[in-house]
């Protein structure tokens, strides 16, 4: 294993710029590096990759002016970038794989290094409900665990709020300037200035409905553990609770009576196998009963150089890939039994379909055709 060690100024810009082209996401992202040894000698092989998978496609890699100008604009405002390779990075994300290439802080990074817990939940959440996330966080807190969660209206909020004077981690789904909802902004100043802030986007970014996802995978990687006080059937928290289970972290949910939608989410999380907690004091028993943890991962051959890559990708498997992906995704070993080609194989074509715009895959080794 590497150990983490900081970047040199050009090292970063070439990561950034890496981390911030069309078409890269962490999956793709951590098979460049896995296959080239640097974002520098990455960058330089994306326009024969993606020109490869499709014929006669571009890939827009953002211009060095561009990425300095992003480093600057959130260095002025305070804010820092820190790469997923360097000691400040947050321990329990560098352990996903893939871990998110970059993230941007702003305010106490050393609170990412304490035992932390996530509280989620409801933006319309009822008045029972933000009492239990408001004395949960207080007394988790008081514990010694820092509470992570989106900064969103309802049981977020309160539970950012009860937790102020002994830590809370607010991940947000645009850049760390983009105050949403709008109605946090003082609460929003209160954890930048007593707490930590942290994105994955880059600065100026205005948060979209297809951010929230990747929001979600920060907020519980950040964590041991996820509770969630109420959600309705369908909710984002409800998708927190199974990345949290997919990245092996414990999932905790707090009942509610049957005859409110706001506890539907959360009952069938029980009712699945998700650990019932009342109180912090529940809370405190199931985490300290946790294991070593075990964070979910792409098969460990996702790429490897032996069956990965280094020869020229016939076109003919990239077809078969191609032609196996569906709008939902699939396992990745699913996809290799389907084209019978090894599954180290079918990522390194994956990357390159992705790079064209073809293909989208996920951590967890999933992948769907773009649609």
């Amino acid at each position: 294993m590497t150990l983490p060690r900081s970047l040199t100024d050009a090292e970063r810009l070439d990561w950034l710029r890496l981390a911030r082209t069309q078409n890269v996401g962490p999956v793709t992202f951590a098979q460049l590096i896995g296959r080239y040894g640097d974002a520098g000698r990455a960058l330089a092989a994306l326009p024969e990759i993606a020109a490869r998978a499709v014929r006669g496609k571009s890939v827009a890699i953002p211009p060095a002016d561009l990425i300095r100008r992003e480093i600057d604009a959130a260095t002025k405002y305070g804010a820092r970038i820190v790469a997923s390779c360097e000691p400040d990075f947050p321990a329990l994300l560098r352990a996903l794989d893939p871990p998110p290439p970059a993230l941007t802080l702003l305010g106490n990074a050393a609170l990412a290094a304490q035992p932390t817990c996530a509280i989620v939940g409801a933006r319309n959440a009822s008045a029972a409900g933000r009492k239990i996330a408001r004395d949960m966080a207080a007394m988790l807190g008081k514990a010694g665990y820092t509470i992570v969660s989106g900064l969103a209206l309802g049981i977020d909020g309160e539970a950012h709020a009860a937790s102020l004077s002994t830590g809370t981690i607010a991940v947000l789904g645009g850049g760390i300037d983009h105050v949403y909802p709008p109605q946090h902004d003082r609460l929003y100043a209160e954890i930048a200035q007593q707490g930590l802030i942290l994105s994955e986007m880059p600065f100026g970014h205005r948060a979209k409905a297809q951010d929230f996802p990747r929001r979600n995978r920060i907020i519980t990687g950040l964590a041991r553990g996820t509770v969630v006080v109420e959600a309705a059937e369908r909710s984002g928290s409800l998708i927190s609770a199974r990345v949290a289970n997919e990245q092996g972290r414990e999932v905790m949910a707090v009942p509610g009576s049957p005859l409110d939608p706001r506890a539907a989410g959360t009952n069938n999380l029980i009712r699945n196998g998700a650990a019932l907690v009342r109180h912090a004091g529940d809370v405190l028993e199931v985490l300290s009963s946790l294991p070593l943890l075990q964070v979910s991962a792409p098969p460990a051959d996702f790429y490897d150089p032996v069956h990965g890559g280094g020869d020229p990708i016939p076109p003919s498997e990239t077809a078969r890939v191609r032609e196996a992906l569906s709008p939902h995704a699939m396992p990745l070993d699913e996809i290799a039994r389907a084209t019978g080609i090894h599954a180290a194989r079918v990522g390194a074509i994956l990357m390159e379909l992705e790079l064209a715009g073809e293909a989208i895959t996920f951590p967890g080794g999933l992948a769907a055709r773009a649609v």
